[in-house]
């Protein structure tokens, strides 16, 4: 196995050694730089090749995990590597990586997830009912783990039923039997002077010897039966180049479940490697050049993904997602609000860097674009009909005072600290304060004045989970990282020194009352104030700019935010 990192530079003649093809890197001079993000395997150097994203890349040195690109280029070369704990991080995440590719695959296929033109990013040599030789390793390996005891019995019940003029003194003085459930004995080997032919042999012979030739060459550690015949070396080569011509002959033997997957794999396995299939490969792929549309999926998918078929008023999400001047919002969620109990988008832009990096000035930009298209989305909603927002709660505007609610917005990068680390998402901001952007700084209430936090998460985690989490884990994800990311933006805004502004709720609570003090201090007040859900005045004064003391005497000091 060899594992390339996308964005590394390795030399052009080990590149060129190692692919059939070129469309994985790019040459540049006597070097070829890494384009790709995937998993390749060539038939005829019998090779699996795992082309890593830059995100386990955790310095500028092209080391990961204190391992350089050298030493991970021919992991095979490494002793003991399959007993070494320090390389335990390579076979989980490589297993997890592949079927993270397989998923993207399947999802762009069945909702067209991305644009158009960004679909065909995805490269691959197999169809959709296809398998490649990873696929078939590991479909191999665990149907034997799942099978090997019911494999083996009823290899051995045929063994002793097949007997003929057996030898019982000899055979009881010789050998020992495994009892069953009943505790009937069945003689592993049975002593008699003429032995039939099993038929289940065959196939047996053929599935193990398949399994041990994965087995060796890729240091699975599996222990299989001794009772079993295994084919090696020149033989093995040699069932490869006409085993499919063999397996046809036997094909109508087989009536029991177990036996027929298992020749179904076989039949698979030697369609590949068959001399005289019109089926073979040279070589198989599943890569992607733009991974970051990968990793924007997998966040989406996390976070988002049950809402992508939420329709209301003939609006569905997606109308939020695809905005008219043709931005694509990454990751959008409705939940409560910061100041009542509307609910209010959340909005997300995942980046996908390597470890530790951040998000330059244009990334900050385009969100606060997409939070304002948003916003203004929902207004034109309303505009068209008052009494129908997007959803019943969620509301961005109050009509009596002209403010606007506020709108969460948040960056999420992966990053990776311990290799070992798959179960954790280990959340957390990547600093205190959030990128700010507005056009009166003293205006909380307006729609150009917008917040986005940072947070990073554990990359393995998100991998991990976009293939193996069912509904009530994503669920509980869910719930406990929009729990945490608004009351991060509530402690934010609860300390007047880093968000710059103090709270006060109107003394009075009559609506009437509201009015007039809006509308006789409607240019101090404008941007300043909102009417929340449970018709609270709500004020928002900016610590350096002051507010008349006549209208300050209509407000009280609101200690904390809940």
């Amino acid at each position: 196995m060899k594992i390339l990192i996308e964005g590394a530079y390795y030399p052009i003649t080990t590149l060129q050694n190692i692919f059939d093809d070129p469309k994985f890197y790019t040459q540049n001079g006597l070097e070829g730089k890494i384009i790709s993000v995937g998993y390749y395997h060539s038939f005829e150097k019998n090779e699996l090749v795992y082309m890593l994203p830059k995100v386990f890349m955790t310095d500028d040195i092209n080391s990961v995990f204190g391992k350089t690109k050298d030493e991970l280029l021919d992991l095979d070369s490494i002793k003991n590597i399959k007993h070494d704990l320090q390389y335990n991080w390579i076979r989980q995440s490589s297993l997890y990586f592949y079927n993270s590719l397989l998923e993207y695959r399947k999802r762009i296929t069945d909702s067209q997830i991305v644009n158009k033109t960004e679909r065909f990013e995805l490269n691959t040599n197999l169809g959709d009912q296809e398998y490649s030789y990873l696929d078939l390793l590991l479909s191999f390996v665990n149907f034997y783990k799942k099978n090997k005891n019911h494999i083996l019995y009823k290899h051995i019940e045929y063994n002793s039923n097949q007997a003929k003029k057996p030898k019982w003194e000899k055979t009881i003085r010789k050998s020992l039997p495994i009892l069953t459930s009943n505790n009937l004995p069945i003689y592993v080997s049975i002593r008699n002077k003429k032995k039939t032919v099993n038929k289940e042999e065959e196939l047996l012979t053929y599935f193990f010897s398949i399994l041990e030739n994965f087995n060796q060459d890729h240091n699975l550690n599996l222990r299989i039966d001794k009772s079993f015949k295994i084919i090696k070396g020149n033989s093995f080569k040699n069932l490869q180049a006409n085993g499919l011509t063999k397996l046809k002959k036997i094909k109508y033997r087989y009536f029991n479940d177990t036996l027929k997957r298992m020749y179904a794999l076989c039949e698979i396995y030697f369609t590949q490697t068959d001399k005289s299939s019109s089926k073979k490969k040279r070589e198989d792929f599943l890569s992607v050049n733009n991974y970051n549309l990968v990793f924007e999926d997998m966040i989406d998918k996390l976070f988002s993904d049950e809402l992508n078929n939420t329709e209301v008023n003939n609006v569905s999400l997606k109308d939020l997602k695809k905005n008219d001047d043709g931005k694509i919002i990454d990751h959008i969620y409705d939940y409560k609000s910061l100041i009542d109990t509307s609910n209010i988008f959340y909005i997300g832009d995942s980046k996908y860097y390597k470890s530790n990096s951040e998000a330059g000035n244009l990334s900050k930009y385009k969100q606060f674009t997409y939070a304002k298209n948003v916003i203004q989305f929902n207004i034109d909603l309303l505009n068209k009909d008052k009494n129908k927002p997007y959803k019943t709660g969620i509301r961005y505007r109050d009509e009596l005072t002209e403010g606007y609610n506020i709108t969460p917005n948040f960056f999420i990068y992966g990053y990776i600290e311990n290799e070992e680390n798959f179960d954790e998402h280990l959340i957390e901001k990547k600093k205190d304060l959030p990128v700010k952007s507005f056009h009166y700084k003293d205006r909380l209430f307006d729609r150009d004045t917008l917040f986005v936090h940072q947070y990073k998460i554990n990359f393995l985690f998100v991998l991990k989970a976009y293939t193996n989490f069912n509904t009530i884990k994503t669920q509980k994800f869910r719930e406990e990282v929009k729990r945490d990311f608004r009351k991060h933006f509530i402690d934010f805004f609860n300390d007047s020194k880093s968000c710059e502004f103090e709270f006060y709720k109107c003394k009075s609570t009559s609506l009437k009352d509201y009015e007039s003090i809006v509308s006789n201090n409607f240019k101090s007040l404008n941007g300043k104030c909102y009417v929340n859900m449970e018709t609270e005045l709500i004020l928002a004064k900016h610590i350096e700019n002051g507010i008349e003391e006549s209208i300050m005497k209509e407000f009280e000091l609101i200690t904390e935010l809940k």
